[in-house]
């Protein structure tokens, strides 16, 4: 028995070493994995803040304009998985600097309206806020790919205010119309099915149902110009609003402000 104490007592050491060196490495995976999860999150706010900016756009369009030209938004953050296969497949070097740098899909929203004037209209509506950074423009409505496929891409940078600071966080912003992202949604499925080898026919047909989509979103646009004119332009006043104000608290506010203004 004092032999086995001997023993253990000369391979303590080792083992307190075996599991110090573990402790350490659980400490360290920890802390990269909360820094990886902070940088996650990161790009979360700035997709919410994307998205909140087009949302405020819409809800102004609605309630004080004559028209709305924004369909509907979404928005989507590629999974941590997806971000560490797409660093591994680019070959980009696993930091965080060069991955901002490099991924610049992790946050994504799209934007869809209803014509091709009103893509550029809310494009020039978002990017021209003082705290949008616009860094790259990618056209292809009017140099669609070679697939067919039509669409007013950007990727933005907006602040993001976290407790040690403003981060800054680049998002991938789409615009489309309602054809474009009608006829993207299918062929992504098509492409789903055939796990990207997709048959030649199908392939022209996805550029001609294409052309389709884009001739549709021309007339659609004109039909609409000979209807309403370019009334979609201007401020409706309140016909078009669903915000419920009396005449009583509006004239109230013009007496105020000329009260204000008269101190003045």
């Amino acid at each position: 028995m004092g032999q086995n104490a001997r023993s253990t007592g000369r391979a303590e050491p080792a083992i307190a070493s075996v599991e110090g060196g573990a402790a350490g490495l659980a400490s360290e995976l920890r802390q990269v994995w909360d820094e990886f999860s902070r940088f996650m999150l990161s790009y979360k706010f700035g997709m919410d803040e994307i998205t909140t900016k087009v949302q405020i756009l819409q809800e102004e369009f609605r309630h004080i304009h004559a028209y709305n030209p924004i369909e509907h938004t979404s928005a989507r953050l590629k999974s941590p998985e997806s971000v560490l296969e797409k660093v591994h497949r680019k070959g980009c070097e696993p930091t965080f600097d060069r991955i901002r740098e490099e991924i610049t899909d992790i946050a994504g929203v799209r934007v869809t309206c209803s014509f091709v004037s009103d893509v550029y209209r809310v494009f020039d509506l978002l990017t021209g806020q003082d705290d949008v950074d616009l860094l790259v423009v990618k056209d292809y409505i009017r140099q669609p790919k070679s697939n067919g496929y039509r669409g007013l891409h950007a990727i933005v940078e907006v602040p993001v205010f976290l407790s040690d600071g403003p981060t800054p966080v680049r998002v991938e912003v789409q615009f489309r119309t309602v054809a474009m992202d009608f006829w993207a949604s299918l062929e992504h499925k098509i492409y789903y099915k055939y796990n990207e080898h997709v048959p030649d026919e199908l392939r022209a047909s996805l550029r001609e149902a294409a052309a389709t989509a884009a001739k549709l979103d021309e007339d659609m646009e004109r039909l609409h110009q000979e209807v309403h004119g370019d009334g979609r332009r201007q401020p409706s006043g309140s016909r078009a609003s669903n915000v419920d104000v009396s005449d009583k608290l509006v004239m109230e506010l013009i007496r105020r402000q000329r009260l204000l203004n008269e101190q003045r």
